[in-house]
């Protein structure tokens, strides 16, 4: 049965079909080159959320009577524009984030799947990601968005602690946060992701690593650990500024986070990137787009992409953003077809650096095959293997180098930042020095 106002096309059909399969674990050998060019990710933002939080500073939007129908007659135009001007005949994952896209509407869900699949091909058990909160998404409405085609949810609980939820801003506590996630996993087993939040002011390690023992209880396979960052122009920002409250202590989050990490691998968790666990398999396949740098569409205000538009030979990929917004970013979809504010083409070597960069924060690290797809003549032993720091952060256990590639140690992981420090001028060093070639591409 399909709740009230979700109408069904044929591809969100096929997809509920789907949803009643096993899950398989998708994530294997990467796709060539050729086919790397025709797939990509999806980016659906929301921009509108009910109350900003006082340590978000993305791009959002307290809804002041909001004509959802336009906003979603806008999405979906963006959404076919970009498609065509990428060439990109196949998408692999769709993400919806904010915002608090669980604002939406279930039919806004469906429309925009529904017209990704006219356009491209979607298959029925592609991952289809929803970013909720907790009282924005009660069981009847996390149904209806399930039956509108979403078959996975990131739920943001940021704490179990009400004071700690109280100081973040949310509007939930933690007891509605545990029902909803009780209520998301009976409709999604499997596929339901939550986020806990590490070095708020005056945290201590032990009750926090008390509340994660408590989520262990309660989660499902996918959960994610962020610490906190103080952004200018946020009230918490303020708020330290001020003395009001204390400035978290970098010492004390190292700590939770070292300790939070080993109790997930404790409990059968995969560290799999730098703040990403997963168990029986249950990976982000979006996220995973990101940190290979595959390509990927941003649609809605603020939205980011990167890809190689139709026509560019195949070699320029450029990075865009979308107007940030909502009122002038529809001016702009109903104008030209689409929102593009920035697009920058990105040189050779700085998507070699982001390759890099990207590819070193999961634990599978940079393979030779994947850094040949995008650098077929310098490879990552020519590179590194002669380098004397770098010897030096392989003598300390931090990285490896070897048959497979370059990766990071468990210790490693945790000190991915500091490593780049050496890492990537020995890449920009080596790539000044370089023999160019012009079979080399991006």
């Amino acid at each position: 049965m399909v709740p009230s106002g979700v109408r069904t096309g044929r591809w969100v059909a096929a997809a509920r079909a789907a949803q009643r399969r096993p899950r398989v674990d998708s994530l294997g050998q990467p796709p060539s080159p050729e086919s790397a060019r025709t797939r990509a990710a999806l980016y659906v933002h929301w921009p509108y959320c009910e109350k900003r939080c006082s340590y978000c500073n993305f791009n959002k939007y307290i809804p002041r009577g909001v004509d959802e129908g336009a906003v979603r007659n806008c999405l979906v135009t963006e959404a076919r524009t970009l498609l065509r001007l990428s060439g990109v005949q196949r998408v692999e994952s769709v993400f919806f984030g904010g915002g608090t896209p669980s604002l939406a509407s279930p039919h806004t869900v469906a429309a925009i799947l529904e017209a990704v699949a006219q356009e491209v091909y979607l298959p029925a058990d592609s991952e289809v990601t929803l970013e909720a909160n907790p009282t924005s998404a009660p069981g009847p409405r996390l149904a209806a968005f399930g039956a509108a085609g979403v078959n996975r949810l990131s739920i943001g609980l940021q704490s179990l602690d009400d004071a700690e939820l109280q100081l973040l801003g949310r509007t939930h506590s933690a007891r509605e946060a545990l029902q909803t996630l009780t209520e998301a996993r009976h409709l999604f087993p499997g596929r339901v992701s939550v986020d806990l939040m590490l070095g708020l002011p005056a945290q201590k390690v032990k009750p926090w690593l008390q509340q994660l023992q408590k989520l262990l209880r309660h989660c499902d396979d996918h959960l994610s650990l962020y610490q906190l960052t103080l952004e200018r122009g946020t009230s918490l920002f303020a708020q330290v500024q001020q003395g009001t409250l204390p400035a978290p202590d970098p010492d004390l989050a190292a700590e939770m986070y070292q300790e939070g990490r080993t109790v997930l691998r404790d409990a059968g968790f995969r560290q799999y990137e730098v703040s990403n666990f997963a168990r029986n398999g249950a990976l982000s396949n979006h996220n995973w787009t990101y940190w290979q740098c595959g390509q990927y569409l941003g649609i809605g205000p603020g939205a980011h992409g990167q890809f190689v538009p139709q026509g560019a030979g195949g070699h320029t990929r450029e990075a865009r953003i979308q107007t940030l917004e909502p009122d002038n970013w529809m001016k702009e979809v109903m104008l030209f077809g689409h929102g593009t504010r920035k697009c920058v083409p990105l040189s050779e070597l700085e998507l070699l650096e982001e390759v890099l960069a990207m590819g070193l924060r999961t634990d599978v690290g940079v393979t030779h095959q994947h850094w040949r797809q995008f650098e077929p003549q310098l490879t990552l032993w020519d590179v590194f293997g002669a380098s004397r720091e770098v010897k030096e952060l392989l003598e300390q256990g931090l990285l490896l180098l070897d048959h497979r590639g370059l990766r990071c140690s468990w210790e490693g992981l945790a000190v991915l930042d500091s490593l780049l420090l050496t890492l990537l001028p020995q890449l920009q060093e080596a790539w000044q020095h370089r023999t160019p070639s012009p079979e080399s591409g991006g």
